[in-house]
């Protein structure tokens, strides 16, 4: 257990008890306290069995805070990775009373080469939750968020315990934004690369040798999504990729193949859609048209859930800002021209309106025998009909 006292305005120490787990803290060359530090501008020195953390009181708080906790997931057995000081920072820095022992130590499971697959921030955790308690689980949200990863994970677990007798990993065979071509092969060959990353994945968790003799006898299938109409999936843990990329009838489809005992999972980012211009998603469909019916899910992922190379997260911050700069322009742009057709049909009515009105005016004139225009009008008609001929 580690105690926290301040020591001066600027500096707070934080004692530990055991030595061993708080060089387990620090890291490999203190990698884990030029992690914190960085993270969050303070400055962090080791003394005996204790820590010294300076800086501006919120910040050094929470260092703290993610200090203290990573002391008790070390404690409990927990390997603490630099990877891990950087999801601490991001879980305590959105919510102060989190716990990291409620997130990082729900194991899903421990792939095949020892590594145990856990949450990284507490939309995975409320993600695998919703996975767990739903039939039908939707993740969205942008790519590196581990929707994908973890529904697989959880889906292998399930099958290792024998609570479903097959997984089906699908998505649609649709490119990203460039034309492959005519791929050689037979159809396996052909639709192997767009089912590569859930090959990936897969043998991420389960050696090689082992996920071939699965799929060799069906209680592992990965295939593209055209080829689950007509089926009914029974007692089976059912994984859409790429849902983004789905039509309507797609989506519809799919959702209608699930049957008894079994669950499904769709996840996708709905700022990567690779379809055909003015076809509509069927994901960004099926998160309106399903969002009140119960039993179904959504869990909604953002760049801080990404778990990725920290830099991803900003090139999707980037992205995400240049985006919403573009809608605005966008919208600025057709304000501006509804003003402007606006005014313009305005315009046209007056105009309009103002001829109306005159009309009556200039008939009643030029009967008026006191109006000038009257009298010459009499006259030139006269003489155009010959009665007045002198």
């Amino acid at each position: 257990m580690a105690e926290v006292e301040q020591v001066t305005a600027e500096t707070s120490h934080i004692e530990f008890g055991n030595q061993r787990f708080l060089r387990d803290l620090l890291g490999q060359h203190d990698a884990h306290l030029r992690g914190l530090e960085n993270a969050l501008g303070v400055k962090i020195s080791a003394s005996g069995n204790a820590l010294l953390i300076a800086g501006d009181e919120p910040q050094r708080d929470l260092a703290g805070r993610v200090a203290t906790q990573l002391y008790d997931l070390i404690q409990r057995g927990y390997p603490v990775y630099p990877s891990d000081v950087d999801y601490a920072v991001r879980i305590l820095s959105r919510d102060h009373t989190a716990n990291l022992q409620d997130i990082f130590l729900d194991t899903v499971y421990v792939s095949s080469n020892r590594r145990t697959i856990t949450p990284k921030s507490l939309a995975q955790k409320a993600y695998i939750d919703a996975i767990r308690n739903y039939d039908i689980v939707f993740g969205i949200g942008p790519a590196g968020t581990g929707k994908t990863y973890l529904a697989m994970a959880v889906a292998v677990a399930e099958l290792m315990k024998r609570k479903v007798s097959r997984v089906v990993l699908t998505r649609p065979a649709v490119e990203a934004g460039e034309k492959l071509g005519f791929l050689p092969g037979d159809l396996a060959e052909k639709i192997n690369p767009y089912l590569r990353p859930l090959y990936d994945a897969l043998h991420d968790m389960v050696d090689f040798g082992r996920a071939q003799k699965m799929i060799e006898r069906g209680v592992i299938e990965v295939a593209p999504l055209a080829f689950m109409r007509g089926r009914t999936l029974n007692d089976s843990f059912v994984i859409l990729d790429e849902a983004q990329n789905t039509t309507r009838e797609q989506m519809k489809m799919f959702l209608t193949r699930l049957g008894y005992g079994s669950k499904a999972v769709i996840t996708g980012d709905i700022t990567q859609i690779d379809l055909p211009a003015g076809t509509r998603s069927g994901l960004k469909e099926a998160r309106h048209i399903l969002r009140d019916i119960d039993g179904i899910q959504f869990t909604l992922f953002t760049e801080k859930d990404v778990v990725r190379h920290r830099l991803v997260q900003d090139v999707i911050t980037a992205y995400e800002r240049a985006q919403e700069a573009q809608e605005r322009r966008n919208q600025e742009s057709r304000a501006l021209r509804r003003s402007r057709l606006q005014a313009r049909s305005e315009r046209r009515h007056q105009r309009n309106s103002a001829g109306v009105e005159s009309a009556p005016d200039s008939a009643l004139e030029s009967n008026d025998p006191a109006s000038p225009e009257g009298e010459t009008g009499r006259a030139e008609s006269g003489f155009r009909d010959g009665s007045d001929h002198p």
